[in-house]
């Protein structure tokens, strides 16, 4: 028998049916992004309140097209960490409450170790703990040990800007529509990466494990708007958008990849795993490709649909309730940040 699974973290409203096996029978999102384009941004308000209109249509589609009978329905998982607690409180309150009506267990779980569980769902058994894992998002660039599904240390991170993030301010800057990240890699692609010598903050610190993007939109932001130049200056076009775009991605990606070296000679693991949406990026996918060529590591990255917010990867919680675990209905969201060390 299934599990319900309901993702709410931010701003994609998505419910999946997984089997105890693994297996995804249906996974269903609806995604906000022409509600937060004009702010180029996601605004947590507008989230909460479209998660409040999808919530049930997205959960019965997905009930519908796994061909499972509602009382077919095993237990109820929902993401109750870390994210915006509008939208986490939307799908805890769906989660309860089908939970409360089928009288099943209820479980929570984190949503960045459900990232890199993604890479258990399309590897299965190949994939080797420990490892390596690096979720990069819109809100979450974080590295860690993870040592089983729901045991994972966190060995270092951004100190500011997530990586999905500098991606979308650069879009911006760059006169590129929102989400910036497709967009960006999209120009970057008929871009020369060496055209312009940005950053790489932290890059040479080998004592630390944490990235910084601030100061790379800024130096990105004073090559499209020179200091006292005019405010109205009109973002690049042609050529000269792809090379900026080109070189920003290089170096976000030359940053990652430093980490993730320097993770790897710290901990002595012998696999790479990504996840996030930020994996998705052809680019950043083929520069841990060589990295685990260069070092002769195991390399696992999900497939694109299972790098954006899902809920398909809301199959950890089969972990927690194969050893028998049960949250109850006083089950609650830690909205905090993905500086949590557990996946729960």
């Amino acid at each position: 028998m299934p599990l319900l699974a309901i993702e709410t973290t931010c701003d994609e409203t998505a419910a999946a049916v997984v089997t105890r096996s693994r297996q995804v029978l249906a996974s269903v999102v609806a995604s906000q992004e022409q509600l937060h384009a004009r702010w180029r941004g996601v605004v947590p308000e507008i989230a909460s309140r479209a998660h409040v209109e999808r919530i049930i249509p997205v959960i019965d589609e997905a009930v519908r097209r796994s061909g499972v009978a509602r009382s077919g329905i095993e237990a109820v998982a929902v993401a109750v960490r870390p994210g915006l607690v509008g939208s986490l409180l939307v799908g805890l309150a769906a989660a309860k409450a089908i939970a409360a009506m089928l009288r099943v267990p209820i479980v929570g779980y984190d949503h960045i170790a459900a990232h890199l569980y993604a890479c258990h769902l399309a590897h299965g058994e190949s994939l080797p703990y420990p490892f390596v894992g690096l979720v990069a998002s819109g809100g979450h660039t974080s590295l860690f040990r993870v040592r089983s599904p729901l045991d994972l240390d966190r060995l270092g991170g951004t100190i500011d800007d997530a990586a999905g993030e500098a991606f979308d301010k650069a879009a911006s800057l760059l006169g590129l529509p929102y989400p910036g990240g497709p967009e960006v890699e999209r120009v970057a692609r008929e871009g020369d990466p060496r055209a312009h010598r940005l950053p790489r903050p932290l890059v040479a610190d080998r004592d630390r494990l944490d990235l910084s993007f601030s100061g790379l939109k800024t130096a990105l932001r004073y090559l499209v708007r020179p200091p006292g130049g005019p405010a109205d200056t009109p973002p690049p076009v042609g050529r000269a958008r792809a090379d900026l775009a080109a070189s920003f991605q290089q170096a976000v990606i030359d940053c990652i990849v430093a980490k993730l070296e320097l993770a790897i000679d710290r901990t002595g693991c012998k696999a790479v795993a990504i996840g996030g949406g930020v994996a998705a990026n052809s680019a950043l996918r083929e520069a841990v490709e060589a990295l685990g060529r260069r070092r002769g590591l195991g390399v696992f990255v999900p497939p694109r649909s299972l790098c954006t917010d899902n809920a398909a990867m809301g199959a950890i919680a089969w972990e927690r309730l194969e050893r028998g675990d049960d949250d109850g209905l006083l089950l609650d969201v830690m909205p905090g940040t993905d500086r949590s060390r557990r996946g729960r």
